[in-house]
């Protein structure tokens, strides 16, 4: 759904325009495509590595099927898990580890079993978490900056066209049209930045603090496991990032 905002944004456009008048083949131009987007692009190359722009682009697919992030399902597994502790030990744990949707879930109940203390535990998952996050924060800077540079290679695309547009100053007849087609520049340097690049970064972002918070909330569970709390406390704990309220 995410993504059908970018075609009710354009189509918006098209749609003013043909009611204005204006015909929207005038938009098609492939210098000011070149020079918005092209520009554009080589100037994030020089900001960002490749290994990022290639994951910035991967990123970009959560607008069209984002990562499943089911909180419920999560809270189910950590409590059945401290429930099979407490009346098994845990060591009997190696057995939820299939069980698991995610690495980070894996890897820590790993840890419980391998005997891992709770405060060495928890700096351990807390320490994945933030070093995960500086890995992903350059995917959603790299549509911000993206976004950034097109208005700008807008403005150069347009003053290349009024240059060429000043050559015909003899010819009346032609002069009106280039005008026309250098501000398409503009128009693509705008559209680029305020419907395809700025509200993709955001929407990356928002997804990126969604699977935080639900590692935050896997590493308070297991972090529970480990100290041996009644499953009534793991509740309350996963009360604060699910909003629901515990059973009394």
């Amino acid at each position: 759904m995410n993504f059908l905002g970018i075609f009710l944004a354009i189509g918006c456009i098209l749609t003013s325009m043909i009611m204005e008048g204006t015909h929207p083949g005038i938009m098609l131009n492939l210098p000011a495509f070149l020079v918005v987007v092209g520009a554009s692009f080589s100037a994030c190359v020089v900001q960002f590595t490749i290994p990022q722009i290639l994951s910035g682009f991967k990123c970009y697919l959560w607008l069209l099927a984002p990562p499943r992030i089911n909180m419920a399902a999560q809270v189910e597994l950590l409590v059945s898990m401290s429930t099979t502790a407490r009346q098994q030990g845990l060591l009997a744990l190696e057995n939820s580890i299939g069980s698991a949707n995610d690495d980070f879930t894996r890897d820590g109940i790993q840890m419980i079993v391998d005997g891992v203390d709770k405060d060495t535990l928890f700096a351990l998952l807390e320490n994945a978490i933030e070093i995960e996050h500086q890995k992903e924060e350059p995917y959603a800077k790299f549509w911000e900056s993206f976004g950034g540079y097109s208005p700008t290679m807008g403005i150069i695309g347009a003053v290349l066209g009024l240059i060429h547009a000043m050559s015909l100053l003899d010819r009346p007849d032609l002069l009106g049209p280039s005008i026309a087609v250098a501000f398409v520049a503009t128009i693509y340097g705008l559209v680029t930045a305020n419907i395809v690049c700025i509200p993709a970064s955001g929407r990356i972002k928002t997804v990126m603090g969604e699977l935080a918070l639900y590692k935050y909330m896997t590493l308070e569970g297991l972090v529970s496991i480990a100290a041996g709390e009644n499953t009534m406390m793991m509740k309350r704990r996963m009360a604060v990032y699910t909003g629901e309220k515990a059973e009394q």
